[in-house]
């Protein structure tokens, strides 16, 4: 089995690659868990000052795994719980994380994809790609993901998108400011190099400070956003739980539209 994820050194730089391509670099616990082990690991390292998040293949992150997704619908309470608090906790170590972060977004990104582009510092993306945060037609929420995402785009462009769960484009996403910037696939890799150009020109103390100090006058802390990404895991899994979530769920799973699609009547 190849490994979920990839670590690999280019300077100061710490490329972090999403490396599950067949499945368009779905999340399930393990690819959670190795990206939580990646960012403690090149946090403490001094020789690292810049980290950089992309996905292997054509797609950044599809979101959630469908056998993963299939074994949360069967988990118990408690079990969700855990699985939505060590989500939680990736996006909340990428949000504070103590260098400047870059997302390398090479294609599609969808729910928990779209997360961990928002919790980055920037987000340069391909023209073509498309996103969307489209849990309510699961009877889900964006939860855990909710604060870094609304931190990206606003509340008005938040509220419209979890609710329609619409598929945008990425010049969409640079207009509600999703992207930073989005480029040809030919000139992704030109953009990144222009930006870690301008980003080896500050001092590694003032960025991290300049980092926090913006964050905190958004009223951002790691103090508010541990007690919020608590409440958002909580609230996830009960509504995997609810009897909503599992018949959205399994709806999904079956490839069957779930009883509240208006004019699209449920298989037998």
């Amino acid at each position: 089995m190849s490994n979920p994820l990839l670590l690999t050194r280019r300077g100061a730089l710490a490329e972090i690659t999403l490396n599950r391509p067949a499945l368009h670099n779905a999340f399930d616990g393990a690819l959670v868990a190795a990206l939580q082990a990646a960012l403690d690991r090149v946090a403490d390292d001094a020789s690292v000052r810049f980290v950089l998040v992309t996905g292997a293949g054509k797609s950044f992150s599809a979101g959630a795994d469908l056998n993963w997704m299939r074994g949360m619908a069967a988990a118990s309470k408690e079990e969700n719980l855990a699985d939505s608090q060590a989500l939680a906790k990736l996006l909340h170590t990428l949000n504070f994380f103590p260098k400047p972060t870059i997302a390398r977004v090479n294609g599609t990104a969808y729910g928990g994809g779209v997360g961990l582009i928002a919790a980055c510092d920037i987000a340069i993306g391909v023209q073509g790609a498309k996103f969307a945060l489209s849990e309510v037609k699961l009877g889900l929420v964006p939860a855990v993901i909710s604060p870094y995402v609304i931190a990206a785009i606003g509340v008005r462009h938040a509220r419209r998108l979890f609710i329609s769960g619409e598929i945008f484009e990425a010049q969409r996403a640079v207009e509600i400011g999703l992207l930073h910037e989005a480029v040809a696939p030919e000139e992704l890799d030109g953009a990144i190099d222009r930006m870690l150009h301008f980003l080896s020109k500050g001092g590694p103390t003032a960025q991290r400070e300049a980092k926090q100090l913006a964050l905190r006058m958004a009223g951002i802390t790691p103090e508010s956003s541990g007690d919020i990404g608590r409440q958002n895991a909580e609230l996830i899994a009960r509504l995997r739980a609810s009897n909503e979530g599992q018949h959205g769920l399994s709806a999904f799973l079956d490839k069957r539209a779930p009883r509240w699609a208006v004019g699209e009547p449920e298989k037998p």
